[in-house]
């Protein structure tokens, strides 16, 4: 039996790369994709996916949800992956369209209909957060939600706090994290380093000569600019592949650990930022009153603190052959 992954993603260059890893994986079946305004707004993000399973030659239908945070000003990322998200190549309009029902509902009714499914977040957590306040007890059927967000015990991408995905909509992030989802977080720091995606690494790619492998080194022209000018770092940084990685195969993650997590809403110094209790001291005195909400729910998520990064590219490779 193939395991079953909703996908739920603001579709940009690296999000399109980690689409084409769970849609190519054999033992994997993709119930459904859902959009969110995230890195570009809601409609292009759709637009992308839809044109990302077409690619793929696959028939996955696509589910537009949120155009904007719960509560803030929406601010999206084209600065880091172009206007359209892919890099401004002129891609084609794809020929599907989406599905009529609401990204939220559809969340809803794919995790019901099939519980233990395993959730992928790319983006902004908003549908999610939605999808849980109508129905809270979906968190109980999914089998693992791994999420690729956060900057835990690091800096940021977006602030020197922050990570992109929980700094735009915290408020839905917090929701996540305090729902019972079963959560493992894969934060954008995994795929910085030795997982950047080099020159060979590069070279490797496009000498399959395929049209996904083109495609995924092209799409993200942008991003590889926009990365080096961001960190100094050379190649193409692909924290949702990372991210889809570790969901296809956990043991990529090489070192775990539990631990309660919560995310700042209030100060705008350090909005979203992902605050993971790692020495274990949120239940001391001083602590728990501010802590309390976490402490009594007994909710700790999963954190992945070191990748196996030569695992992590032979699963890229692999998908893009």
């Amino acid at each position: 039996m193939p395991r079953i992954f909703l996908i739920d993603t603001d579709t940009a260059s690296d999000d399109a790369v980690a689409l084409i890893m769970a849609l190519r994986a054999p033992d994997v079946r993709v119930a459904a994709i859902t959009t969110v305004a995230g890195n570009v707004p809601v409609l292009q993000s759709t637009r992308n996916a839809l044109y990302t399973v077409e690619l793929c030659g696959s028939n996955v239908p696509v589910y537009a949800g949120a155009d904007k945070p719960l509560l803030r000003t929406y601010q999206n990322a084209t600065w880091f992956h172009g206007r359209d998200g892919l890099g401004d190549h002129n891609y084609p309009a794809p020929s599907q369209s989406a599905a009529s029902l609401h990204a939220v509902d559809a969340i809803i009714e794919t995790v019901e209909a099939n519980p233990g499914l395993v959730i992928v977040t790319l983006g902004p957590l908003t549908n999610v957060a939605l999808a849980l306040a109508k129905k809270p007890e979906i968190a109980k059927h999914a089998g693992r939600c791994v999420i690729m967000g956060g900057a835990p015990c690091c800096e940021g991408n977006v602030t020197p706090a922050a990570e992109y995905n929980i700094w735009v909509d915290p408020e839905a992030a917090r929701v996540v994290m305090r729902s019972g989802l079963p959560i493992e977080l894969v934060g954008w720091q995994l795929s910085r380093g030795d997982a950047v995606v080099h020159e060979d690494d590069i070279a490797r790619i496009l000498a399959f000569n395929t049209p996904l492998a083109k495609f995924a080194i092209e799409c993200n022209s942008h991003a590889r600019t926009a990365y080096k000018v961001q960190t100094g770092e050379d190649g193409i940084c692909l924290p949702d592949p990372v991210a889809m990685a570790i969901a296809l195969d956990p043991t990529i993650g090489t070192e775990w650990s539990e631990h309660f997590i919560d995310v700042e809403t209030q100060s705008e110094l350090t909005r979203g930022m992902t605050v993971v209790d790692r020495l274990n001291v949120a239940n001391d005195d001083r602590n728990k009153e501010t802590w309390a909400p976490i402490l009594e729910k007994k909710i700790k998520a999963k954190i992945c603190w070191i990748l196996n990064n030569r695992r992590w590219k032979e699963a890229l490779f692999s998908a893009l052959r």
